[in-house]
């Protein structure tokens, strides 16, 4: 049961907007398993396994290839102007990996694996001669670039305009939703990033994600399964949503 605090500031979802949701979740599912499906019969892509810490590709590479991820977790990692990395961006199945080498003729950052998983590799210039033949590939390529575009934006706005615990809140939905649009249970997920990569990548200290972590606890919206502290249990994503939302809704207007 939620904290009575938590409900008042953040108004749960209705029955139409849970099940419309799920629907959404589901159709994601579908285009992704579609998409997949595609790219193997008209690519026919070389199949890599690759393990936890292994890196696809570096920063400062060569650009030849695209990627696409059939299992597992990539995490895109830049280096800023004083040397640090910056993890930039998660990637789940069927997201694309390399489209930051196009423009230069070289990978911008470094992929690197957070679990075991397979990746399809694919020449650029392959790609590009079968969508030259083929529209609905095509379509399938610039779908993938407007989303990370779209992913950045959010990425963004989110650092910008989220307080500590809802930035915490919303990255933990964003983790959630990725694997329901993949089938995956949301209830629990195994976070594999530390809290020091958490907060690089929110664009905050280690300190303050543990303590946004530990809030969202006392207020049920997660908990901690494990001693280790990386497997979060979410009794209620659409909880984590409403929390997010209600972070970022306009404060009433007040009589003077």
């Amino acid at each position: 049961m939620l904290n009575p605090a938590v409900s008042q500031a953040a108004a749960p979802m209705t029955a139409a907007a849970r099940s419309a949701r799920a629907a959404e979740f589901q159709t994601a599912g579908q285009e992704i398993a579609e998409v997949l499906r595609l790219i193997q019969e008209q690519l026919q892509p070389q199949r890599r396994i690759v393990r936890a810490g292994e890196t696809l590709y570096q920063a400062g590479e060569r650009f030849g290839n695209l990627y696409v991820l059939n299992s597992g977790l990539f995490k895109l990692i830049n280096l800023s102007s004083d040397g640090r990395e910056q993890v930039v961006a998660l990637k789940f199945r069927g997201d694309w990996l390399g489209f930051d080498g196009i423009a230069a003729g070289q990978y911008a950052c470094d992929a690197v694996a957070m679990d075991t998983g397979e990746v399809w590799v694919m020449r650029y210039d392959a790609v590009l001669a079968a969508c030259a033949l083929r529209p609905a590939l095509l379509r399938v390529l610039h779908e993938a670039m407007s989303r990370e575009i779209g992913r950045d934006r959010d990425s963004l706005m989110s650092v910008c305009s989220l307080p500590a615990d809802a930035r915490v809140a919303d990255f933990l939905r964003y983790w959630a939703e990725s694997l329901a649009k993949r089938g995956l249970r949301t209830d629990q997920i195994t976070l594999r990033m530390t809290r020091a990569e958490i907060g690089n990548y929110l664009g905050m200290t280690l300190e303050t994600v543990s303590r946004s972590l530990s809030r969202l606890a006392r207020q049920q919206l997660i908990c901690f399964t494990e001693k280790g502290r990386r497997d979060v249990h979410i009794p209620d994503v659409m909880a984590l949503v409403s929390f997010v939302q209600s972070a970022v809704a306009p404060a009433p207007a007040t009589l003077q």
